[in-house]
């Protein structure tokens, strides 16, 4: 049989690929996507050309003989097109600021050197020309020094740098077996090459999807910590805010939190049970995002008063000596993660990452209340998406990795360390030390104050917070009442400007603006006194304005009741008020 050869050049390099008489169109595309090792579910990406300017491309046609179209020494093509849609694949939208830096170059200017530049003002040499932005080497020499590169300078890196001829295609990590495998038995009678998920080595993440964690102002964090100093128990909140372009890092990403929503959870002095599902997330998402405001993270305190007159508060975590993040910390981030993803047009998934941080409020070494900012890396948020790893008991900076079982079959994973030689040496992850999980990033207040919502001090009463009946603060009309009295109908837009207030409106089952509350929200998002002054005139704030005027005894309260004393609860506590029985949500 006569045997042709061909070359098939592409972004990754140049192959040989051998054509026979009996060869369609599509057969040689299937030699060609195996002898480039493209993976089958994503074969349809990629295009063959007659030329290198993509003009004449070659169709898969299983009735073209191949040698119609190539000849014994022809170069062909092979370029990846846009992916196709597939509407199992979760396919977001990319974030603003990821479209904003994309169109950057992120070069680092440097300033001629003085002892090593000899040339005249206007030139450049290797000493003072720019820096690409992942120059990592570079970036750890400047004061201060940059411990990880930005995710879009990783981006540049992957497309620009040492790897210019690799295709820019980023993979999640997958610890499950691939299904569907017909050479064999299920797990755990069978099992292959092609379907086992590979051995995972845990390496530092160099990257981070956001650099920077900041706070408005102050007053944000204060309302939050006031229930850890009324109560003496943890607290958890979801930050709510955006991410913008943040210029400490080349490329770099900060989150900027302009509010804190409290869910139901049940508190003690050492732990938070968060009460699940949140009857009221989809409706506080919803409000947000007409609000322009995302959900970037979120805060837990670990507190606990210092009664040795040393400072506020015990310094136990939070340095190389204790722990950053314990096991069971990092589980949680890593399930924050997945629940809210990083959309990329780079992944195949539409997927890659997340930029959902993490907020620790803990004391320090001078026994100060202290912020600490951090994310965990993909590979933990993939270990943890298919529930490979297990907090420890007793050593909160230990993980462990599941063994297989029938029912699971879990991968291998390893981490190096050096030995008491100092040598490398590479361990099975059971148990796993949480650093090699972990990536902190800083966490702090802006210098200059801003407010997206109203100023705290435009109220010496302000609205109550959320899941708090359990201090002593309820949102109800009569809380409305006295908050609304604190400001002349000229103010109408400063009172409604309030996170929590905004909360109460759209969860209160008394009475529902759902059909108006757009044109609000609307109004606080572009600061429009006027536009708030008509919502103030819809039946739907008479009506509220009429509880407010003749008192809320007229007003249903829906109740629950103990199921262990029958005692009728109002429905904004979370335990009983009777027996301290905890509310079981059905």
């Amino acid at each position: 049989m006569t045997k042709t050869i061909i070359r098939v050049q592409s972004p990754e390099g140049t192959k040989r690929v051998d054509v026979y008489e009996s060869d369609t169109l599509s057969s040689l595309y299937d030699k060609i996507h195996h002898e480039f090792d493209i993976d089958e579910s994503r074969r349809n990406e990629w295009t063959l050309y007659s030329d290198r300017n993509k003009n004449l491309p070659i169709s898969h046609s299983k009735s073209t003989r191949a040698l119609e179209i190539v000849s014994h020494g022809d170069i062909i093509y092979l370029f990846q097109s846009a992916p196709i849609a597939n509407p199992d694949l979760d396919h977001g939208e990319e974030d603003d600021v990821d479209a904003e830096l994309a169109k950057q170059d992120g070069l680092i200017s440097r300033d001629r050197d003085p002892q090593l530049c000899h040339h005249g003002p206007s030139g450049k040499c290797i000493h003072c020309v720019p820096v690409e932005s992942y120059d990592l080497d570079y970036l750890k020499k400047i004061n201060p020094s940059i411990k990880y590169i930005s995710f879009n300078a990783y981006l540049k890196k992957l497309h620009e740098g040492g790897n210019k001829a690799k295709y820019l295609s980023l993979e999640n990590l997958n610890c499950k077996i691939k299904p569907g495998c017909k050479e064999h038995p299920a797990w755990p009678k069978g099992i292959c090459n092609k379907c086992q998920p590979p051995t995972i080595y845990l390496n530092q993440q160099v990257y981070r999807h956001v650099d920077n964690i900041m706070f408005e102002n102050g007053q944000i964090v204060e309302k939050f910590l006031n229930y850890w100093r009324r109560s003496g128990n943890q607290r958890v909140g979801f930050l709510f805010g955006r991410y913008e372009a943040y210029d400490g890092i080349p490329l770099g990403i900060k989150a900027v939190v302009s509010a804190i929503y409290e869910p139901p959870q049940i508190t003690t002095e050492s732990s938070v049970q968060l009460e699940l599902p949140d009857p009221n997330e989809e409706k506080v998402f919803a409000m947000a995002k007409k609000l322009g405001l995302k959900c970037v993270g979120w805060i837990f305190t670990d507190l606990l008063r210092d009664d040795t007159g040393k400072g506020v508060v015990k310094h136990y975590r939070g340095d190389a000596k204790t722990f950053f993040l314990s096991s069971d910390e990092c589980i949680m981030a890593g399930y924050f993660q997945n629940k809210f993803k990083n959309y990329s047009r780079y992944s195949s998934d539409g997927y890659f990452g997340s930029k959902f941080v993490t907020v620790v409020v803990t004391g320090d070494s001078n026994n100060q209340i202290h912020f600490e900012g951090y994310q965990v890396s993909n590979q933990c948020a993939s270990l943890v998406r298919d529930e490979c790893i297990i907090p420890t008991y007793d050593v909160p900076q230990l993980a462990y990795i599941r063994e297989s079982s029938n029912e699971k079959y879990i991968p291998d994973v390893y981490f190096r360390e050096k030995d008491q030689y100092n040598n490398e040496v590479t361990k099975i992850a059971r148990p796993l030390p949480v650093e090699y999980l972990i990536l902190d990033l800083p966490a702090a207040f802006a210098k200059e104050p801003t407010y997206t919502f109203n100023e705290g001090n435009l109220a010496k009463e302000p609205f109550p917070i959320e899941n708090r009946a359990d201090i002593g603060e309820s949102q109800d009309f009569n809380s409305l009442k006295s908050y609304m009295k604190q400001f002349p109908p000229y103010r109408f837009i400063d009172a409604m400007s309030d996170f929590h207030l905004l909360i109460f409106l759209v969860t209160n089952q008394t009475v529902s603006i759902e059909s108006t509350i757009d044109t609000l929200l609307d109004a606080i998002k572009s600061k429009n006194a006027q536009k708030a002054n008509e919502w103030a005139k819809t039946p739907e704030w008479s009506t509220i304005e009429h509880f407010l005027v003749e008192g809320t005894s007229t007003v249903m309260v829906e109740e629950w009741q103990c199921e262990m004393c029958t005692y009728l609860n109002e429905d904004t506590f979370n335990e009983c008020q009777m027996c301290q029985t905890p509310r079981i949500r059905n």
